[in-house]
């Protein structure tokens, strides 16, 4: 490689705009994929996106912390995403309600479900307690997960991996999960996905109808809550237990 080329990657490289695009860049590519594969579930854009910002950072030896100083812009974002999702929550806020008693119940089955399997899997293959506690709110958002393991004593930075496996998971099963349960009621399998895939299965929800977002983002936004209110004692439970 030229002197001149590899000038031009170091200039590049300082400035937090180049990651940045290559991250706006790298999902744009994902969903044209997407598309082109008639919207394939296995073909989930995120997953796309992040092979192709991995495969970036190893072929250029870029740290994470580098990447994170141009990828932080969109990081921000999420915040205003999160708070517009009660848009269209709010215009199926009818059906919410009628609802109500079902989600409620649904909602303290599926938070319990996702923490005590997380738990029991780990223990069963002899993970130290710091790793059961990371993966205990892998279906929370990844905000509110990273924030839960740290104050219950897990690994915030395991708990984001596995978060963000989840969600993608998540996303590329649930059509089929959906179909051999022969679900067909959008409000339900919204708030399935949501419950137990947090935004990536959010977005997933959003691309099936708009109902299904909405419930999608009820559940990832009530989890999220729950499982904060709940895991310290959980986690208080594990250590008493061993």
């Amino acid at each position: 490689m030229s002197p001149d080329i590899i000038g031009l990657w170091v200039y590049l490289s300082a400035s937090p705009l180049l990651w940045l695009t290559l991250t706006l860049l790298a999902y744009q590519a994902a969903i044209w994929l997407h598309h082109r594969s008639n919207n394939h579930p296995l073909a989930n854009p995120v997953l796309i996106a992040v092979a192709i910002l991995v495969l970036s950072l190893s072929a250029t030896g870029t740290s994470y912390q580098t990447y994170f100083s141009g990828a932080q812009f969109v990081h921000f974002l999420l915040g205003p995403a999160t708070v517009a999702l009660a848009i269209p929550l709010y215009t199926h806020l009818k059906r919410v309600k009628a609802m109500l008693v079902p989600v409620l119940f649904g909602l303290l089955a599926g938070s319990l479900t996702a923490i005590v399997s997380a738990v029991a899997v780990a223990r069963w293959f002899g993970a130290s307690l710091p790793t059961q506690l990371s993966l205990a709110p892998k279906s929370v958002t990844t905000p509110i997960a990273m924030g839960i393991a740290e104050r219950i004593g897990g690994i915030p930075s395991l708990t984001a991996v596995v978060v963000v496996i989840t969600g993608v998971l998540g996303a590329v099963s649930a059509r089929y999960v959906f179909r051999t349960m022969k679900l067909h009621d959008p409000a339900i399998e919204g708030f399935a996905i949501g419950l137990a895939s947090h935004g990536i299965g959010t977005a997933r929800a959003f691309q099936m109808n708009e109902q299904s977002g909405a419930f999608a983002a009820l559940a990832m936004g009530l989890n999220g809550a729950l499982t904060a209110v709940m895991l310290p004692g959980i986690a208080s439970w594990l250590r008493i237990v061993g």
